[in-house]
């Protein structure tokens, strides 16, 4: 990795709508310099992206004051998402259809038991225990570009082992008052645990009560998976004049010809004896891909939910696939406006994928709280830096598989440019003052 001698011109006018959220200049400065490490650094631990930057002047600024002015500054967490939003609600105006996409991650840190938000749990998607942070997300995502607009990691529920120690040191007596206080203490941090703890379906819809509160996307409808449903989300949702589109699970109950049965059962028998009902429908993906579906859509009634839109969609035309059953409130769309909106809810997956690979969301090995959540949203904002960097290189051979179409790699190839042509500058400055090889070296990479 070569060194970052300074912010690269295009992060530097990407992140000068935010500059108010923060305090200091200084501050404000590693806060650039640490955002350009999270997309150029390899390592994208705070030691890893501090040991790459070159400052100018002989004084440079310790990794412990980076550190700080990242993490613990007294600039204001909460007002960043926020401004965030404002920022790119601008850009995603009148780019035609958007959608909102919740969805929920597993953030893993295999050697970092003690950083917040990490629990040894089973990893149902890697099949396998692991330590992990679940994440709750929210994406918002046209044609042409997605952004992460909100991210929360959930408090890991730690009740049962709370509710297990606290039986297990239970004394026959407390000879001193100091012993009881601690052993009231012991009981008040569980009580408060509990209270606290939420649910990924509760802090989904808390994310969605926010954002309809500022209104940015008044437009945009909401598709979610099965982990995500709940009556109360898909009640606030409804109350806000917003429609939904939902994966359920095939064990859902729905009323059929007056009787309560299973969507997968019900499936099963139309398979079986009207496989005529299921139509063919042409599906213009977010993608730009068409695709095309054999699907039956009929409006039920579901147990808690009421009259919803189902619509089971299989990929064959044989109908030998499993089924995907999909349900939406607005009753007046046709399935493929359906399925349509629910293409959109696959902008999370790339979303964590980026994330992950790109802007180092599982990368930091920071252990408090308001550190974790200041770290995994700046990385929202260098993943939407990135999405507005213009291309560079499509005419490279590098490039020659992307067939004009324009690649991450290639934004950011364009802030390392940004970043190489900062470097070049700094040496030659340094040879017009006189100074030798061995000066620059030094300069560049200390011994």
């Amino acid at each position: 990795m070569l060194p970052i001698v300074g912010v690269p011109e295009t992060i530097r006018r990407g992140l000068a709508p935010y500059r108010d959220v923060f305090c200091r200049d200084a501050g404000f400065e590693h806060i650039s310099r640490y955002i350009t490490g999270l997309l150029l650094s390899p390592n994208k631990t705070l030691q890893g992206l501090y040991d790459v930057q070159v400052w100018p002047g002989d004084h440079a600024p310790s990794r412990r004051a980076m550190h700080a002015a990242v993490f613990e500054a007294a600039w204001d967490t909460e007002a960043l998402m926020p401004r965030h939003r404002a920022v790119i609600a601008r850009e995603h105006h009148g780019r035609g259809r958007e959608v909102l996409s919740l969805d929920w991650t597993y953030a893993h840190h295999d050697r970092g038991p003690h950083i917040w938000g990490v629990h040894r749990a089973w990893d149902h998607v890697e099949k396998r225990l692991a330590l992990y942070q679940t994440v709750v997300t929210a994406v918002i995502a046209n044609r042409s570009c997605l952004d992460g607009v909100e991210v929360v990691v959930q408090q890991p529920n730690v009740y049962e082992e709370e509710i297990a120690y606290l039986r297990e040191t239970i004394p026959e007596s407390y000879a001193q008052m100091e012993r009881a206080q601690g052993r009231l203490l012991e009981g008040l941090h569980q009580v408060l645990h509990r209270r606290v703890y939420k649910k990924r379906t509760e802090i989904a819809l808390a994310i969605a009560q926010h954002l309809e509160a500022e209104g940015h996307f008044p437009q945009a409808p909401y598709a979610f998976d099965n982990g995500v449903l709940h009556l109360d989300l898909a009640r606030f949702l409804e109350s806000v004049g917003k429609h939904w589109v939902s994966e359920v699970e095939c064990s859902r109950h729905m009323q059929w010809y007056g009787q309560w049965q299973r969507v997968d059962t019900v499936a099963a028998a139309l398979r079986q004896e009207h496989p005529e009902s299921f139509r063919p429908v042409t599906v213009r993906c977010r993608n730009g891909e068409s695709k095309q579906y054999w699907v039956f859509t009929k409006v039920v009634r579901l147990k808690r939910y009421g009259r919803k839109r189902l619509v089971i969609v299989h990929e064959q035309e044989d109908l030998e696939d499993t089924p995907r059953f999909l349900l939406t409130d607005a009753l007046h769309w046709e399935s493929a406006r359906v399925l349509e909106t629910w293409s959109y809810r696959w902008a999370s997956e790339i979303f964590h994928e980026f994330a992950k690979q790109v802007t180092g969301l599982e990368a930091a090995q920071v252990r408090k709280e308001e550190a974790v959540t200041r770290h995994f949203r700046l990385s929202c904002v260098a993943q939407s830096l990135v999405q507005r960097t213009p291309a560079s290189g499509a005419e490279t051979e590098r490039f020659a598989f992307a067939q004009g179409q324009e690649t991450v790699g290639q934004r950011v190839r364009t802030i390392a440019r940004d970043a190489f042509h900062g470097l070049l500058r700094l040496v030659e400055r340094l040879f017009a003052q006189g100074r030798s090889c061995e000066h620059i070296l030094e300069v560049l990479m200390p011994t």
